[in-house]
């Protein structure tokens, strides 16, 4: 019997549940752009490989959805090693530092993400584990306190942020092996993820629907495969193949407009305009305006509208531009 266009079947697309793994890149070649970033860590794996030795520690930073823990996972792979992960929030004790490090094996990859969430005790143990390779635990309390070294195996340490300028200067100049930022993807590319992703989940996309998704996907795959979910699912509820009327339908149910802004960022853009005539307006009064947290506004929604031209941040506070203007159908009010 002949399967729908895009009736899931068992051989093409896997458990929902593990979907994001699946479309994760499992090769160098499967992962697309960041060319600049690639060949720096090549280099450094390489040159490790040769020596014999564990690459030097790396520190990974961007926006969410960039593929950070997919390099990590990469580099992983490429030396043949175990990659242990864990996050900065998960880490509240000594103790549970301890544990992680000293149950590593020779070569392992250590990844922790959100590693700016990491309190300041805990940074204080990493120091000589990533320069000396050793974990100086304190025993007992006051007169009768005393020192354990312990010796660690050798280890990769690479960790992940989308705030690096709350990572500390003494743990950041540790991250020997460089600092590399995760740039926002081109169009182009991201149609590449999207045609790799639809092959993966047996989805017909025709290509003037994967440059509609592209156009609206915020430049970063991780939401460029939402999307195309999302798309899946209205293309099979009507028994078609993904085509650009498909794809613009779908987005404007969840509220995606063609600049690939959210109803939360319009929301936020019309509330620096409406409320505050544009700006400029400290972020405390639009978090307090927009009942959003600061870290929010910070992480979430601003490095995309910057990166839009739609948000400026000056030393008075935020400012919406006129592209923010125009794209809300408001007048300049300054």
């Amino acid at each position: 019997m002949d399967t729908a266009p895009n009736e899931p079947t068992e051989e093409r697309v896997a458990p929902e549940a593990s979907l994001d793994q699946t479309l994760r890149p499992s090769t160098w070649e499967e992962y697309v752009g960041q060319e600049n970033l690639k060949e720096n860590l090549r280099v450094l794996i390489t040159a490790a490989k040769e020596r014999s030795h564990a690459p030097e520690h790396t520190l990974l930073y961007g926006s969410p959805g960039l593929g950070k823990t997919t390099l990590a996972h990469l580099i992983a792979k490429e030396l043949g090693t175990n990659l242990k992960s864990t996050a900065g929030p998960v880490i509240e004790r000594v103790g549970d530092l301890a544990a992680i490090l000293t149950n590593l094996t020779p070569g392992d990859i250590l990844f922790i993400d959100e590693i700016h969430r990491l309190n300041k005790t805990i940074e204080e143990v990493l120091y000589p584990a990533m320069e000396a390779g050793k974990l100086d635990i304190i025993i007992g309390k006051g007169p009768s306190a005393r020192t354990i070294e312990l010796g660690l195996p050798p280890f990769t340490l690479i960790g992940a942020t989308t705030r690096i300028a709350l990572i500390s200067s003494p743990l950041r100049s540790r991250f020997s092996g460089g600092v590399f930022q995760l740039e926002f993807y081109s169009e182009e590319d991201i149609e590449k993820i999207l045609q790799r992703s639809a092959s993966i989940l047996g989805i017909q996309l025709e290509p003037e629907a994967a440059k509609e998704v592209a156009k609206r996907s915020r430049r970063t795959p991780r939401t460029a495969n939402y999307l195309l979910k999302r798309c899946r699912d209205v293309a099979q509820l009507d028994r078609t193949p993904v085509t650009a009327e498909v794809a613009q339908k779908a987005l404007s149910m969840i509220g995606v407009d063609e600049a690939g802004l959210t109803s939360s960022d319009r929301r936020l853009l019309e509330t620096l305009v409406d409320k505050f005539r544009g700006g400029p307006i400290g972020l405390k009064t639009l978090a307090a305006a927009t009942m959003e947290e600061e870290e929010t506004i910070e992480g979430v929604y601003e490095p995309y509208l910057m990166q839009e031209g739609f948000l400026e941040r000056t030393p008075r506070g935020r400012v919406a531009t006129p592209r923010a203007f125009e794209h809300l159908k408001k007048s300049i009010r300054y």
